[in-house]
Formats: structure tokens, C-alpha cells, sequence
């Protein structure tokens, strides 16, 4: 009882530091590990070595992907081939389908790039959108907004999902493979179908977004087939190569190497310098520049990795991760729900879905050794926990209040409501598959 408290104590007290003391996450976790350490009884002399170890082997296996996902996302997003794929959808489906557009261009632009920097990169076409054919703001939004969510919330190579894979030792490609199939889904419903509800909400945008102006002319983007080719291409490689070695078994060993997350991620940037760089004529210092851009911007999440690995390790080496995993197994509760629960709970508190993912880790990690549930299955479930309830703690929602100039109340109607639909829906869709992957 005494380990649970304390573990309990030491979750509340990451929370009011991060929440409401505002300390640099990193910091946080470590005195929340140090204080988790005294109360489990672990020797004073062990304590900076087992948070110096968790941060070591976790950052040690994610960073290079981490960092391979921030700058191809980054190339994807500055050379204009994220804003082609929307132009190209949404001037093939015709304005008559484009919420059906909008549902694409999210998920397809949302799997290179991370949220914050696709939900930037978007505003303005959406909004140009809205003037052009008159719709809703947030109706004709959402949907977008709502593909961006679910690619970073449940599929690697976005940092919550792919420090999950490691934590629980799932499969990356499998992970993928499984994330699309619960994802696509879950968009349907929270996207396009959600987004019929809100057509009386009335926008107030930002008066910038009336006259945007793109920083690349429409003539000097990228190609349709190119943007699309590249900007999916770790996608489809890491996706196929794993249903390969699925089929075929004998050649997971001899595809080892191609298979890895580390040379799908570098063989992708490099094909993207390629084909969207200096094969457009862009001088090559130019177009690798941008990586250090890409650097800075996800060096705060690699932070919040690193400070969760140490926590994690602590818990590990008191004996408590154990230990719960055991009293969680035997809890007359699926272990998905319960690994979805312990991130909605850690959501709701912090606000970051990352941060929620990333840190329900060191508690479902034991469990699913424990329960024997597919690892694969667990990331998503605790992916969709990450995403639910996003209120006022949460900077996506007062990104997408602002950038609407929407009220409180019309922000919870639509916001939150997507992001807990997703939560909800994506949880429902994980254990519908898991009854297939069961019986499999």
C-alpha cells in the first residue's frame, strides 16, 4: 500500500510542479524520481546512477529517430510538399467533398510532421478555404485538425508512440500497421462526422488570415506525385517490409537491417534532399540547413523523453514497477483499458498528450509483461488515453481557440469534444482489434 502512495505522491507532485509551478519538465521528473526513490527506501548512493541509466537506454534507442522524424518533417514542411498535398487533394475532390479532403490532407501531412508544426502550417490554407467557399471555420477545420491529432497521438515516428514501442518492447512496423487500421477509423468519426455538429459554431480569425500570403508561389511547389511519393515514403517502406516478414517469417532476419526504424527514418531524409531538394535546384546547404531549425524544436521533447526514462528507472529498480504490474494484472479490468485510464488520468492533469504517453509508460510497461496483452496494442490504447480531454492546460487548446477566436464554451464544444471522441473511439477500435489479434 505504502509503494502505491508513494508512487501516487510522486506522480502528484511531477504534476504540480509542471502544471502548476511551470518548472522545465525535465527538472520535474528528476526530483519527482528522487523523491519516488526516498519514499520506495532505494539507497541514496544508487538513486543518480538509476536515473542516469534511464535516461541513457531510453534516449540511447529513440533519439536518432526522434531526431531523423523532426528534420524530414521539417524538409517536408519547408520545401511547400505538405501544402501541395492539401492544394492537390482539395482541387481533386472539388470543393463539394472538402471535408473528405481536409480528413486526408490531416492524416497524410500529419504522419511526417509533428502537431505544432502542421497545425501552423495549415491554418492558413484552411482558412483561405473558408473564404473561397464560405463555409464554417471550424466545420470546414476540424476534420484536418482532427487527422493531425490522431497521426501524432497514435503512430511512430511521432515521439509519444515511438517511446511507448520502446518502453513495452512492441514492434514498430506492427505498431504502425495496427495504428492505421484503428486510426482510420477513428478519424471517420471524430474528422468529417463530428464536424457536421459544429456548423453553427461562428469563427472570429485572425484578422492576418485575410490576407495570408504563402511564403512559396503555388507554381514553385513541389510536384503532386513527388510531395505525395516522399512525404509517405517511411510510411510505406517500414509498413511493407513488416507485412513481409509477417507473410514470410524466414526473412525477418535477412531484412533486419532494412526493417529498422533507424534506416527507414535516414534512407527517407535522404531521398527527400533528393527529390524535394537538390533535384529542384536547391543548393544543398540550403536544403539541410533546415535540420537545425528541426533540432531546436524537438530538443524540448527529447527532454521530456529523457526525464521520463529516468522516473521509469527508479520505479524499475525500487521494485514497485514490478510489483504494480502484478496488482494491476489480477484488477478485474482489461489491461488496455487500464494502460488508457493511467494516460487520460496523467492527460487530464498535464495536459501534454506527449508527456501523458510518455509517462503512462513506466506504469503499463510491468503490466503488459505481466498480462501477456500484445505490446503493439498497448501503445495505441495509451496513445488514445494521451489525447482525451484536452482543456485548458493544453496548448492545442488555446492554439486552436486563438487562431479561431473562438469563446471558452465553443472551444470546449469543438475541441475537446474531437480530441475526447478520439480518445474514445480510438480506445473502442484498439479492442475490437485486439479480439482479431487474439484469435490470430
Amino acid at each position: 500500500m505504502w509503494n502505491l502512495l508513494s508512487v501516487l505522491l510522486a506522480v502528484g507532485l511531477l504534476t504540480v510542479m509542471i502544471a502548476w509551478g511551470k518548472i522545465q519538465p525535465l527538472l520535474a521528473f528528476v526530483v519527482a524520481a528522487i523523491v519516488a526513490a526516498l519514499m520506495l527506501g532505494m539507497p541514496a548512493a544508487k538513486i543518480p546512477g538509476a536515473i542516469e541509466k534511464g535516461i541513457g537506454d531510453l534516449l540511447g534507442s529513440l533519439v536518432v529517430v526522434i531526431c531523423l522524424g523532426a528534420v524530414f518533417g521539417k524538409l517536408i514542411a519547408d520545401s511547400g510538399a505538405a501544402r501541395r498535398i492539401a492544394i492537390s487533394l482539395v482541387d481533386r475532390l472539388g470543393m463539394a467533398r472538402i471535408p473528405v479532403a481536409m480528413t486526408v490532407t490531416g492524416f497524410v501531412v500529419g504522419m511526417p510532421l509533428y502537431y505544432n508544426v502542421g497545425f501552423v502550417l495549415m491554418i492558413p490554407l484552411i482558412f483561405s478555404l473558408v473564404y473561397q467557399s464560405g463555409r464554417p471555420a471550424v466545420a470546414l477545420g476540424m476534420p484536418l485538425l482532427a487527422g493531425l491529432s490522431i497521426a501524432h497521438g497514435f503512430l511512430p515516428p511521432h515521439p509519444s508512440a515511438t517511446a511507448l514501442v520502446v518502453a513495452v518492447h512492441a514492434d514498430m512496423g506492427k505498431t504502425l500497421l495496427y495504428g492505421l487500421v484503428v486510426a482510420i477509423p477513428t478519424l471517420i468519426i471524430a474528422g468529417p462526422i463530428f464536424a457536421m455538429s459544429l456548423k453553427h459554431i461562428r469563427a472570429e480569425p485572425a484578422p492576418m488570415f485575410r490576407t495570408a500570403q504563402q511564403e512559396i508561389p503555388d507554381s514553385e511547389l513541389p510536384g503532386t506525385f513527388n510531395s505525395f511519393f516522399t512525404a509517405l515514403l517511411p510510411v510505406v517502406v517500414l509498413g511493407a517490409l513488416t507485412l513481409v516478414t509477417i507473410v514470410r517469417p524466414d526473412l525477418s532476419k535477412p531484412l533486419a537491417f532494412l526493417s529498422s526504424p533507424l534506416i527507414v527514418m535516414l534512407l527517407s531524409y535522404f531521398v527527400a534532399v533528393v527529390t524535394l531538394g537538390i533535384g529542384r535546384g536547391q543548393p544543398f546547404s540550403k536544403v539541410t540547413n533546415s535540420a537545425a531549425g528541426a533540432l531546436r524544436e524537438i530538443s524540448p521533447i527529447l527532454m521530456i523523453i529523457a526525464g521520463a526514462g529516468g522516473l521509469k528507472q527508479v520505479l524499475i529498480d525500487s521494485g514497485v514497477s514490478a510489483e504494480l504490474g502484478t496488482q494491476l494484472a489480477h484488477m478485474p479490468v482489461h489491461p488496455l483499458l487500464l494502460g488508457w485510464a493511467v494516460a487520460t488520468l496523467i492527460r487530464v492533469c498535464l495536459g501534454s498528450a506527449t508527456v501523458a504517453g510518455i509517462t503512462a509508460a513506466g506504469v503499463v510497461g510491468p503490466l503488459v509483461e505481466s498480462s501477456g496483452v500484445d505490446p503493439n496494442l498497448m501503445v495505441l490504447a495509451v496513445g488514445a488515453g494521451s489525447l482525451m480531454f484536452s482543456h485548458v492546460n493544453d496548448s492545442g487548446f488555446w492554439m486552436f481557440k486563438e487562431y479561431f477566436g473562438l469563446s471558452l464554451k465553443d472551444t470546449f464544444r469543438s475541441w475537446t469534444m474531437m480530441e475526447t471522441l478520439v480518445g474514445v473511439f480510438g480506445l473502442l477500435f484498439v479492442m475490437l482489434l485486439s479480439l482479431f489479434v487474439t484469435q490470430g
